[in-house]
């Protein structure tokens, strides 16, 4: 059975994030709308993604096993990524494969809010490498757990 959703600006928005405490004060402004959840999709997550003006949409970062998708569309975007800086704006659509490992953010550097579509794989099994920060997330049989580059886990 198909699952129409009406108004995916009206679902809740969620402006938290699962990172350590540490992490999370660089998520503000962040607002997700959880279309694939709405949805009841399990394979791949779809995320209606707001950033307002200085937020970015997570710690630079890539994942092992897990491909995202990013299609923007409104507001304008700057990429940030391992070769630099790109700007997005509306109708411009970006891919990770999973397992490369070249770290990605994007950031709202604008005066205005921006909204994207964010599609990715919901890998059991993943482990997600975050460079600039003393980050990890592993994944196994869909447990996640954060940990310090030493592999101490984060309380």
């Amino acid at each position: 059975m198909a699952v129409i959703i009406h108004d995916a600006a009206r679902l809740p928005g969620r402006r938290t994030t699962v990172y350590p405490a540490a992490f999370a004060a660089g998520l503000k402004g962040r607002i997700k709308r959880a279309l694939g959840d709405a949805g009841g999709l399990t394979q791949f997550g779809v995320n209606l993604t707001t950033l307002e003006p200085g937020a970015t949409s997570a710690l630079r970062h890539w994942h092992s096993r897990e491909d995202e998708f990013v299609y923007v569309l409104g507001g304008e975007l700057t990429l940030v990524t391992d070769e630099g800086e790109e700007p997005l704006g509306p109708g411009m659509a970006v891919a990770f494969p999973a397992g490369e490992a070249n770290a990605h953010q994007i950031a709202n550097r604008s005066k205005a809010a921006a909204t994207y579509l964010e599609i990715g794989t919901r890998a059991a099994d993943d482990v997600i490498t975050y460079p600039d920060d003393d980050l990890q997330l592993v994944k196994r049989d869909g447990q996640r757990v954060f940990v310090r580059k030493s592999g101490e886990p984060y309380e």
